[in-house]
């Protein structure tokens, strides 16, 4: 997995990029002309304090690491992580990372 690390890259898809909402996370997702896909996590102070937040892009990078090789290349992604990822299942987060992913079109093969 290829990390999304520049600042003008997370604005890059912040500004130019489509969003979908879950309850845990969000993502955002926008072409990158590149052949492989490159990842990125945010987590607000409305997270928590660095502890949380750090836990929240952990448990994102994580279960994005598990799924990577499922994902269509060419795309920058960003995961923003919600305040209620720090309570749930490592279950409940990988089927939300399943759905955003499905919802925007993004998985090799039809999951569900």
């Amino acid at each position: 997995m290829i990390r999304l690390r520049s600042r003008s890259d997370f604005q890059r898809v912040r500004r130019t990029g489509k969003s979908w909402a879950h309850p845990l996370t969000v993502l955002l997702a926008r072409s990158n002309q590149m052949t492989h896909t490159r990842i990125g996590f945010v987590a607000s102070k409305s997270v928590g304090g660095a502890v949380q937040r750090n836990r929240a892009k952990r448990r994102l990078r994580a279960e994005l690491s598990a799924q990577s090789t499922h994902i269509t290349a060419g795309w920058d992604l960003v995961f923003v992580a919600r305040r209620p990822i720090l309570d749930c299942s490592a279950q409940t987060l990988s089927e939300a990372v399943t759905e955003l992913l499905s919802r925007a079109r993004l998985l090799l093969h039809s999951e569900h």
